[in-house]
C-alpha cells in the first residue's frame, strides 16, 4: 500500500499541472525503459509539452549551454527533470543560470543565482540523492565543478520505485554505491553536523540491507528502499558534502568513463583505512573514532579491517570490479590525470588534511593491486 501511495501521489501532481507550459529534461534510453513515458503520455497530454534528451554521459557545459537555450526559449512554468543525478544536475542548474560568462562564473564560483521556474525531481536511479541536494555538479574541460545554493534545490520531488526496477545490474550497483558512500563520507566529514549524521546514520541503516537484496532482485518493496536510503543520503551530502574518494573520483569518470559510483568504490576503503589510522591527526570538531564506532555499529562490525572487508563484500555482490585494470595506459598517466583533477573543496573536507604525495600514495595503493 506504501509503495502504490508513492505512485498515486506523483499521477495527482501530473493531472494536477498538465495546462501549464511543462519542459521535461530526461535521458531518452532511462525515460523508456524506467516507465516514465507511460506517465507522461498518459497523464500529461498537452500542448504545452517540450521535452529534451541529454546525450553527455556526465554533465558537461555545452550540453548545459543548450538546455539554457531551451528553457529561455520555452519560459515553462515547471521543468520536469527525470532521470539519475546528471539530468537533476543539469535542471538544477539551467533553472538559475544563463549563458553569459557562464564558464567563467562556475569556475571562479562568482555565480548569482535566480530561480525561473518550478523545479520537480522524479529520480530513475536509486543513487545521488540529487533531488534533495543544494549542490550540481558540472564539468568544464574535464573538470568537475559545483554551484551550490539554497536555490538550487529542487522546488518538489517524488520517489517512484517502478521507475527504478528495470535498471541494468551495473547501473543498479553504481548508483547505489555511490548512495552508500555519501552516507559513509558524510559521517566523517570536516562539515559534518549532528542532523548530517542523523540522515547519514538513517541512510546506512536502510542501505546496508537493501542494496544486496535490490541487486539480487528489485522489488517494488526493496526499490522503495533503495529510493529513501538514497534520499538521506543526498539530505546528509548537502549539509556535510562528501570527502577524498569523492574528489578522486571525478577525473576518473570524466578521463576514463568510470561510472561515478564505481569511481568512488576503487579508492574508498584505502582513505578509510588511512583516516581511522591517523585519527590522531584528525582536524574535526568532533570525535572521529566515535563516527568510525557509529559506522562499525551500523554495519555489525567491530573493527576498520572488518568494516572495509564488509565494503568489499558489498562490491563483490555488486560486482564492482578494480576498474584500473581495465584502462590501458601507464599507471603513472593515470596517478598524474588523477592529480589534475582533484577536487580541491571535497579534498579538503575530508577528517585527515592530505598532502598531493598522501593522496599519490593512497590512490597508488589500488593501483598496484
Amino acid at each position: 500500500m506504501e509503495n502504490k501511495q508513492f505512485e498515486i501521489n506523483f499521477i495527482n501532481f501530473l493531472k494536477k499541472i498538465k495546462n501549464n507550459r511543462i519542459f521535461i529534461l530526461t535521458g531518452k534510453q532511462s525515460y523508456n525503459k524506467s516507465g516514465a513515458r507511460y506517465y507522461v503520455n498518459k497523464y500529461l497530454i498537452n500542448k504545452n509539452l517540450n521535452i529534451f534528451f541529454k546525450k553527455e554521459k556526465y554533465p558537461k557545459i555545452s550540453e548545459l549551454k543548450k538546455i539554457i537555450l531551451k528553457i529561455k526559449k520555452i519560459k515553462p512554468q515547471y521543468i520536469l527533470a527525470i532521470g539519475g543525478g546528471s539530468v537533476m544536475d543539469y535542471a538544477k542548474i539551467a533553472n538559475c543560470l544563463d549563458n553569459k560568462k557562464i564558464n567563467l562564473n562556475i569556475r571562479e564560483a562568482n555565480t548569482k543565482l535566480k530561480k525561473k521556474s518550478i523545479v520537480v525531481a522524479i529520480p530513475t536511479t536509486a543513487g545521488s540523492g540529487s533531488e534533495v541536494t543544494s549542490g550540481a555538479v558540472i564539468y568544464i574541460n574535464k573538470i568537475k565543478y559545483s554551484v551550490e545554493g539554497k536555490e538550487i534545490v529542487p522546488d518538489n520531488y517524488f520517489l517512484v520505485p517502478k521507475l527504478i526496477m528495470k535498471n541494468s545490474k551495473s547501473l543498479k550497483a553504481s548508483s547505489g554505491f555511490d548512495a552508500i558512500s555519501q552516507s559513509v563520507e558524510s559521517l566523517i566529514s570536516r562539515k559534518s553536523s549532528n542532523k548530517s549524521v542523523k540522515y547519514a546514520k538513517k541512510s546506512l541503516e536502510i542501505l546496508f540491507k537493501s542494496y544486496p537484496l535490490y541487486l539480487k532482485e528489485a522489488t517494488l518493496d526493496r526499490s522503495l528502499k533503495m529510493l529513501i536510503g538514497s534520499n538521506f543520503s543526498g539530505k546528509a551530502i548537502s549539509i556535510s558534502k562528501t570527502t577524498a574518494p569523492h574528489a578522486v573520483s571525478y577525473p576518473l569518470t570524466s578521463h576514463y568513463n568510470i561510472p561515478h559510483g564505481n569511481a568512488v568504490s576503487l579508492t574508498i576503503n584505502e582513505f578509510l583505512d588511512y583516516n581511522f589510522n591517523n585519527i590522531n591527526k584528525a582536524d574535526v570538531n568532533f570525535n572521529l573514532k566515535k563516527r568510525f564506532k557509529l559506522l562499525f555499529k551500523i554495519s555489525g562490525t567491530r573493527s576498520i579491517t572488518e568494516f572495509l572487508k564488509f565494503l568489499d563484500k558489498l562490491k563483490k555482490k555488486a560486482k564492482l570490479e578494480n576498474q584500473f585494470r581495465k584502462i590501458k595506459v601507464p599507471r603513472k598517466k593515470i596517478i598524474s590525470k588523477v592529480m589534475s583533477g582533484i577536487n580541491i573543496r571535497r579534498l579538503s573536507n575530508n577528517p585527515i588534511q592530505l598532502t598531493k604525495d598522501e593522496v599519490k600514495m593512497i590512490i597508488s595503493k589500488n593501483l598496484l593491486k
